[in-house]
């Protein structure tokens, strides 16, 4: 097997040592090539190119869930196609790793690996869904390229919050549990529309639902973890299902309060529920439309503002080692 391992020298939870460690025992079980990544979207260029070369089975991303949404889209770069295109492996290297949780992976790196080498070993491999944005034609968004995620995206209140956090990184600090709960806190404090939302769920064959202060699309479940601790936002989201949508109408303080110690009790079974909250499962495509621009995140990453992002859900759109 020709395989293209890209690395995140930055990968928060493996040290210089760890990383080649997991190159060895890699290379041991197929042909490796090992790239450093050098810069912002660099993940994403050596996935497309490992996509057009034709001469690589399998792509594996060290890293956290941003270098495997640089690789996932690198990889889709000319749009789907699980038999021909390589499959994805990812060794977790973030604070979060999400995507690989979500797979059922270990989240430490090493024994990730060793769960990887008995998937190759024994076959075994999935084709999963993922969710594509683009821009809304008609809107001054409509020439936004489009983009895949792969666990979750956000506009508004939350992808506020992770674009705070990464000026705190920028700065120097470390990602923490702790570091997003105080950009929590402080987003709370500093939004002007967590009483009056500005977006508009705009769906198919349905009425639109107006006035969200918060709208968070799922690809699959949990949302994202607070240390061990699963939070699901959609328990019923599914990497074999259409995409999920998770919205508030209000977040005054005692909304907050409901729905915040909701969310941290939710379990599998059981998500955040009340008057205020809007949810949706597995939707195809739905636009969500914002009368003053707004923070985006997808996979956690903060992508800017927007007014107006067309979501669609992909099926088997990528095969998976697991």
């Amino acid at each position: 097997m020709r395989a293209l391992l890209v690395v995140n020298p930055a990968a928060t939870t493996t040290s210089a040592r760890t990383r080649d460690v997991l190159i060895h025992a890699l290379a041991s079980e197929m042909k490796l090539d090992a790239v450093t990544t050098e810069y912002r979207g660099h993940a994403r260029d050596l996935g497309r190119q490992a996509a057009e070369s034709g001469e690589v089975d399998l792509v594996v991303a060290l890293g956290g869930d941003g270098t495997v949404n640089e690789v996932v889209n690198g990889l889709l770069h000319a749009g789907p196609d699980p038999e021909r295109l390589p499959g994805l492996a990812v060794v977790p290297g973030g604070s979060t790793n999400v995507f690989a949780r979500a797979l059922g992976l270990p989240n430490q790196p090493v024994e990730a690996t060793g769960v990887l080498l008995d998937a190759l070993r024994e076959g075994r491999e999935r084709t999963v869904g993922l969710g594509l944005t683009s821009g809304t034609p008609g809107t001054e968004d409509e020439a936004v390229p489009a983009r895949w995620f792969t666990f979750n995206a956000g506009l508004g209140f939350d992808a506020g919050v992770v674009g705070r956090v990464e000026q705190q990184r920028e700065r120097g600090r470390r990602s923490t549990h702790a570091l997003y709960m105080r950009q929590v806190v402080r987003q709370l404090l500093g939004d002007p529309h967590r009483r009056h939302g500005m977006i508009t769920l705009d769906l198919v064959d349905e009425e639109p639902v107006e006035d969200l202060v918060l709208s968070i699309v799922s690809n699959t479940s949990p949302w994202t973890f607070l240390g061990n601790r699963p939070i699901y936002a959609s328990p019923q989201a599914s990497f074999d299902t259409g995409l999920d949508l998770f919205g508030l109408t209000r977040m005054s303080t005692p909304a907050v309060a409901r729905y915040g110690t909701q969310l941290l009790t939710s379990s599998p079974e059981r998500g955040p529920r009340g008057k205020h909250a809007v949810t949706r499962h597995d939707l195809t495509r739905f636009t969500l439309h914002s009368k003053v621009p707004l923070p985006l995140q997808m996979d956690g990453d903060h992508l800017g503002l927007r007014t107006s992002v067309t979501f669609t859900g992909v099926r088997r759109a990528l095969r998976v080692i697991v």
